[in-house]
């Protein structure tokens, strides 16, 4: 079969460079209209290649008063600052701020997802051209003369398609996992905090009001054994700081959670820290530093034999967070539901101190002083079973798609490249 040629053209002969802008934040009228506006903020943790909305939306006014532009859907989102190299292509109408400069694919001569992962693949290559002094930045006449190897449109789809099979199905799982997540904060909260597989027996008074007989009120330190102290260590092997290991920090929890292995550093400790600071089966992280004024501490990770089996190092955590410790196994995922259930409902807020700068997470507090309701042995255990079956499924899935990342990312540049080429 007879490939097309491919050919060297400016980003400015393919597609539409447009800068963004910022509504004042002075005027309320501005904002909470139905206008998308997307920051670069709004892409730093998302994975999915279309994006339909940001944190903040504004009103027709605010996008008369500014710089911002409505893009149509399918337009290429690139971070040209703060950080440079955030790509997500518009899933419908959205304007951005000053923080990117924005492609709108020219019909018949580039394609919007072959656009996305060229500049995927050439995201570094970018950066090297940005300047500035304060920040660093791509502007939009650089840009515009930043110069491409693409294909005919017909291969240029073909090869968007390929990729595509493998994003489509890493979103997939990704979103299994959420509804998974969720499901399984709903039943934590149906059986823990409404009661309601319990209606029929009976029940008591307690000072957190009618619990099921033969529960108690308690705290979560009761069912602590240990709290354990983090490491950081070194970031290379110097005198005995030796042993090897993947550390945890607060940024990789959000990934743990949804049962991939994230990009934990790998350091050096001491063997004497490896021996007691070592994570294993049913320990749960607590990030206990980092919150912001819309973020609290608190962010947790079930260490689970699923994770272990896809790390092949030994895993301790960051000294900015703890690992918890159960006096019995069946505790752990009741702790730790109850922990993402505390920290979902902004409760952890009031558990920070700190005034000004990061704020931390006061465990001694919170682990002693906050009434928490304690349930049979039993009925944690049968808790557990349920959960267990979810988190497991997490945990397939997350492996499932971080494989699929490692094939994706293994021919981007194959295939962007014109190095293996796609029949169509």
């Amino acid at each position: 079969m007879a490939f097309s040629k491919w050919r060297e053209v400016k980003l400015e002969d393919i597609g539409e460079i447009v800068g963004g802008g910022t509504p004042s934040t002075k005027q309320e009228a501005y904002y909470g209209g139905d206008i998308s506006w997307i920051t670069p903020k709004d892409l730093a943790n998302y994975t999915d290649r279309y994006i339909y909305k940001g944190d903040r939306m504004i009103t027709e006014e605010g996008l008369a008063g500014s710089s911002a532009k409505l893009l149509p859907r399918n337009t290429v989102l690139f971070s040209s600052r703060a950080p440079i190299g955030y790509i997500a292509i518009a899933g419908k109408e959205v304007c951005t701020n000053q923080g990117f400069k924005s492609i709108i694919p020219k019909p018949g001569i580039s394609d919007s997802m072959f656009l996305y992962y060229l500049l995927m693949y050439r995201k570094k290559d970018i950066e090297s051209v940005a300047s500035g002094t304060t920040f660093m930045e791509v502007s939009g006449s650089v840009l515009k003369k930043f110069t491409v190897l693409i294909p005919d449109i017909i291969e240029q789809k073909a090869i968007a398609a390929a990729l595509s099979c493998l994003d489509d199905k890493i979103e997939l799982n990704n979103r299994i996992n959420k509804n998974l997540e969720e499901i399984a904060q709903a039943i934590f909260k149906c059986w823990f905090v409404d009661f309601e597989p319990f209606q029929d027996g009976e029940f008591e008074d307690s000072e957190l009001g009618m619990i099921p007989k033969g529960w108690n009120v308690g705290t979560i330190s009761e069912l602590l054994s240990d709290t354990l102290s983090g490491d950081w260590g070194k970031d290379e092997p110097q005198g005995n700081y030796i042993e090897e290991v993947l550390c945890i920090r607060g940024a990789d929890i959000p990934e743990i959670a949804l049962g991939k292995k994230g990009k934990p550093p790998t350091r050096y400790i001491l063997k004497k820290n490896l021996e007691t600071k070592r994570l294993s089966e049913g320990q749960i992280i607590i990030e206990i530093s980092g919150g912001s004024p819309t973020q609290s501490t608190g962010r947790t990770a079930l260490i689970t034999q699923g994770l272990t089996s896809i790390i092949d190092r030994p895993i301790i955590c960051t000294n900015f967070c703890r690992a918890l410790s159960m006096k019995k196994v069946h505790y752990s995922t009741y702790v730790y539901s109850l922990l993402q259930y505390l920290y979902k409902r902004d409760i952890l807020f009031s558990f920070e101190n700190g005034t000004t700068g990061i704020k931390n997470l006061d465990t001694s507090n919170l682990f002693s002083s906050y009434a928490i309701v304690i349930p049979t042995d039993q009925e944690m255990l049968n808790y557990k079973k349920v959960f267990d079956t979810i988190i497991n499924a997490i945990y397939q899935n997350g492996a499932e798609a971080e494989k699929l990342v490692t094939i994706r990312d293994t021919l981007l540049p194959k295939l962007m490249s014109g190095e293996i080429r796609v029949p169509y």
